[in-house]
């Protein structure tokens, strides 16, 4: 394909980029020696009508547009050739990496980087909403976003590019719903056919969330249709963080309305709304350690009840009896092992009453529930996690009054309630402190038999 000219006039440098029924090539203009890009779209078997409506839609729009952060619009051809037949699309050639390339290879971006490159965006999708018949893009996303030009604390050079799926009030489908956009990046309302500029800004908040953690929208938990992303955004400013969620929001009514608003609540951020603070129950003996790095709760022996104690000096005096009768012949060494294995077994749960702690840590890297005993240390019923997989907090009221916390990571879960000796109080109260750490809500549930439902 390399050095074919076409329509007499464009030879094909390399390919861009290829998905079925389509390819994008980098060519060189012969008038103007410029370099251009090039959009085919093949009337092949698999073509379907809807597809150039699209297309043609994407040349009429880029027509009408002239901005410096988009693609400009140079010509539009018919191709027909023996082994190519269908349509091309000329637009200007913007020599940069997208967002997608740059984050594949590993490229971070501050919280500086983050806003700058919001700014930019906004500003060109102001531009859009604001032409006569607004021109809705409905496919912001990473690869769709182009940088050029990094230097010293600039992000670069922002340019949004493919306009395939764009829609503007002009060019509606009469009756036709129309679903395009990329899934993790589409609006809620994106998958009913309806767009509006609100849907970009979600588009674009799904964007920067991926920049600020590392991971697509669909590699992070949802809840309610919200993407939950807080805990992996590490130490960015929680009114970023509140913005993002605001962008975001799955509601129309609730979420961000135009690319003006979110810029001046980007500059301006809206008052966070606190946590109501639970304070620690006076009396309490938990230990509770918490900064930047880690959540740490220590739980201390639950002490030996008036049963237990009646229970261990029942089994020693019996001890001492059967002891006697052993000694006297009076039982065999069979019935006596017996006795002595469930004095044992008494005598250890007075022992971790008495001196076992439980301890649960979270720090950045991972869950881990222990048992300390006398310098002897094991895990807690359950192995560690990993921090990232940790996708629910709950507290969880089983049957009556008795309520446990519910920490879930992956497949596994972490627990913490009456068992642990821990009181009402102390549930909401160390539940609230995990849910700000984690920066996760807090779900209540009741749970009456296997039954389990939403408070």
């Amino acid at each position: 394909m390399t050095g074919k000219i076409l329509a007499e006039r464009y030879e094909v440098q390399r390919q861009l980029g290829k998905q079925t029924g389509r390819q994008t090539l980098l060519a060189r203009d012969l008038q103007t020696q410029k370099l251009v890009v090039l959009k085919q779209l093949f009337l092949g078997s698999d073509f379907e009508w809807q597809d150039l409506k699209l297309f043609e839609r994407e040349a009429e729009t880029l027509k009408t547009l002239s901005h410096p952060a988009i693609p400009r619009y140079l010509d539009y051809l018919e191709i027909d050739e023996p082994d190519s037949k269908g349509f091309a699309l000329v637009q200007t050639y913007v020599e940069g990496k997208t967002l997608e390339e740059h984050l594949t290879a590993g490229r971070t971006f501050s919280e500086s980087e983050v806003k700058e490159l919001a700014k930019s965006l906004l500003a060109i999708l102001r531009y859009l909403h604001e032409q006569n018949q607004p021109v809705i893009h409905r496919d912001i996303k990473p690869s769709n976003i182009l940088l050029h030009s990094r230097s010293g604390n600039s992000a670069g050079q922002v340019y949004l590019v493919d306009f395939g799926s764009v829609q503007n009030q002009a060019a509606k489908f009469g009756g036709t719903i129309t679903v395009v956009g990329t899934y993790g990046y589409m609006a809620p309302e994106q998958f009913g056919g309806r767009s509006v500029p609100a849907s970009d800004l979600y588009g674009l908040g799904a964007t920067l969330i991926y920049l600020v953690t590392g991971l697509h929208p669909t590699e992070l938990p949802q809840q309610d249709l919200r993407i939950q992303f807080a805990d992996r955004a590490g130490q960015v400013n929680p009114n970023l963080i509140d913005w993002l969620e605001w962008m975001t929001e799955p509601s129309l009514e609730k979420r961000l309305s135009s690319a003006e608003e979110a810029l001046r609540s980007l500059k301006n951020p809206r008052p966070l709304k606190k946590t109501p603070m639970v304070l620690e129950p006076s009396g309490s003996d938990i230990r509770l350690i918490e900064n930047s790095e880690f959540i740490e709760i220590v739980i201390p022996p639950e002490g030996v009840s008036f049963g237990l104690i009646t229970l261990f000096t029942a089994a020693l005096a019996a001890n001492l009896t059967l002891l006697l009768r052993f000694v006297n012949g009076e039982m065999d060494e069979q019935h006596f092992s017996i006795a002595g294995s469930l004095s044992v077994a008494v005598a250890v749960m007075f022992l971790f009453s008495t001196f076992r702690k439980l301890r649960l840590r979270i720090d950045r890297q991972q869950i881990s529930s222990t048992s300390h005993l006398l310098g002897w240390k094991w895990n807690y019923s359950i192995e560690p996690s990993p921090t990232q997989d940790i996708c629910q907090l709950e507290i969880e009221q089983i049957e009556s009054k008795v309520s446990q916390i519910v920490i879930q990571a992956g497949n596994q879960k972490y627990k913490l309630g009456v068992k642990q000796g821990l009181s009402e109080s102390e549930i909401e109260w160390l539940a609230t402190e995990l849910s700000q750490w984690l920066g996760v809500k807090i779900q209540r549930t009741l749970t009456d038999g296997k039954k389990k439902i939403s408070m």
